[in-house]
Formats: C-alpha cells, structure tokens, sequence
C-alpha cells in the first residue's frame, strides 16, 4: 500500500505506542488525524517527541472515544483507522473497572459505529495479549482460549467480540492485533520495563512484584511495522493476529539484565502492593506469531538486548517525567 496522502486516523495517538505509529505514518507521508483525550499532558509530550522533516500533515483532534458525535466527526473522510486508545492498566482496572471497562469496550463499539456510517476502508483493532491469560500451552497462538484474569483483559475481550460481531453482521473491515507485552521509548512507569530502569537510575533502589512470571517483550518499532501490515493486507480482515518474538524471560531474569546493561548494582525489593493475587497473575506469556508472518510478511527484528540499550538511553535523557516515589497504577 502506498501511505502518501492515505487519510488516517489513529485513536490514542499521543499514547506510548500511538506516538510511535503517527510519526512511522507522517514519514511515510500519510494525512494523521491524532484523536486525543483532551487534557493528556503526558500524550501532548509524546507528539513532541516526533521527529519528522514536515509535521504539516497532522491534524490534532481532541476528543472523548465516548462521546460517539465527536468520534463520527473525527472520522470524516478517513481511508484507514488505527483504534489504539484504552485505558491500558491492569492494576488501575482492578481499581476501576467499569471505567476500564466503558473505555475500552464502549469505545470500540462507538469507533466500529462511526466506521461502518462513513465506509472505512480498514480497521486495526488494537488488542492486548493479556486476552489469553496464563498460558495453557506455549508459543501461544491465535486458537488458544481466551480468559479473563484481569478487568482489563475482560475489556479487552469484549472488544474484540464486539469488532468479531460487524465483521460478521456489517462486514465491517475490522482487523484484530494481540502485541505482546510491548517497551521501547516514551512508555511511562506503569509498565516493568521502565519501572526498573527509571527505579534503578534515580533511586537506586527496585522495587518491584513478583519476579517469577515470563513475558515475551515486543519493541515497539516492531509493534509500529506489525500494526502497518496488517493495515496493508486485506487478506487480514476479520481475523485476530499475534505480535510477539516468540520469546520469554523471567521478571528476574528482565531485572538482571537491565542492571547489567545499566551496570548497577542496586538493592531490589518486593513490593507486596504491586504482586497480584495469584487467580490473577498471568504466569506465562510467550507468543507465536506464525500466523501474521505468513500472511503479511511480517516479524520482530529487534531482539531485546538491543531494545533494552535504546529504551535506556531515553529514559536516562527523561528522567524528568518519571516519578519514582510513588507506585503508578
């Protein structure tokens, strides 16, 4: 597909991921409407650190995911819909979970009603590994079960079934993509990764949940070019696909290896508020991405040696925007 002058709009564009998404398809010269929450301090920074040679081609538009008229607005004479905006805390969701809840599962349902009104032409739904849970088998692919361990991953669930219902009621064209767990630059403290590292280099001091879980780690460049194909290829629509490397590592181990990188030594301690309780705790996630390699092309290139060195070296120029004292739900 060619991007050039291809309208689109991306949902959670000033999120970790989004961000990353709207400065890949403003290089590839694409029109980007970047709908945002208004009000995100952290999302409006995150668009500032795009570096493109001509941001004339993005269109901020602020707006709620709930308020379905500003969603139909935005969605105006758009070719392709990247719905990327959640509320993406597993912890927070047990706090909240009808607000995680109303975010993510009412906000896709408004997205897939806007879309299926005004024609849309491709969909990518922006869907979470969390949706499969502990693994009952790994790799984990695309025909494992789906389990609720979290609120979050019930909202994440529902939207998917929410999109799996207008392609087959509307045929809308609605792709669904399972990334792994996700890092790179810009990604706040609510995720591991740079809470050890942010922890490690302003504290001196880690303090984190249980460290025997395994996940499979995802940069988010990777994440971005995934995203894209499955954008591309229409043989993808109605369809569910992983993003992963087909690798896991240990909480501990992960932490290991980030002091090693940092080349620290810092006391770590378990903080029982961030250990989740053990019907919850998903303890394994690896993920098989066969599936999307054979349809699109696609797989990760970047191994986590190397995305680790690059996320580190971002925090450590933006130490500034984390907090460490406290722990972020």
């Amino acid at each position: 597909m060619d991007w050039s002058n291809k309208n689109v709009l991306i949902t959670g564009a000033g999120g970790f991921i989004g961000s990353h998404l709207t400065e890949k398809l403003l290089e590839l010269g694409s029109n980007v409407t970047a709908f945002l929450r208004y009000g995100s301090k952290r999302d409006k920074e995150n668009l500032n650190f795009i570096k493109v040679n001509d941001k004339s081609k993005l269109n901020v538009f602020f707006g709620d995911i709930l308020d379905l008229p500003a969603v139909n607005e935005s969605i105006k004479d758009i070719d392709v819909v990247f719905h990327l905006a959640a509320n993406i805390s597993v912890a927070y969701s047990m706090v909240h979970p009808a607000e995680v809840f109303n975010t993510n599962a009412i906000g896709t349902l408004n997205i897939l009603n806007a879309a299926k009104d005004n024609n849309i032409k491709k969909i990518v739904l922006m869907s979470s590994s969390e949706v499969y849970g502990t693994a009952q088998y790994a790799p984990i692919d695309e025909k494992h079960v789906l389990q609720a361990q979290s609120p979050y991953s019930a909202s994440k669930i529902s939207a998917e079934k929410i999109a799996e219902s207008f392609f087959r009621c509307y045929n809308t064209p609605v792709t669904i993509a399972r990334p792994f767990n996700n890092y790179g630059p810009r990604q706040t403290a609510r995720a591991i990764i740079p809470t050890i590292i942010s922890q490690a280099l302003i504290n001196g001091k880690i303090k984190i949940g249980n460290t025997n879980p395994t996940r499979d780690f995802l940069f988010v460049k990777d994440t971005v070019e995934g995203l894209i194909k499955l954008a591309e290829t229409k043989e993808t629509i109605g369809q569910a696909f992983n993003l992963a490397t087909g690798k896991e590592i240990s909480i501990g181990e992960l932490k290991d290896l980030i002091l090693s990188l940092l080349n620290k030594k810092v006391e770590v301690e378990i903080d029982e508020q961030r250990v989740r309780s053990k019907t919850s705790e998903v303890e394994r996630l690896c993920g098989d991405s066969k599936k999307v390699n054979e349809v699109t092309g696609w797989s990760a290139k970047v191994n986590l040696e190397e995305g680790l060195k690059q996320t580190i070296e971002w925090i450590r120029a933006n130490t500034d925007l984390f907090n460490t004292k406290e722990y972020n739900i």
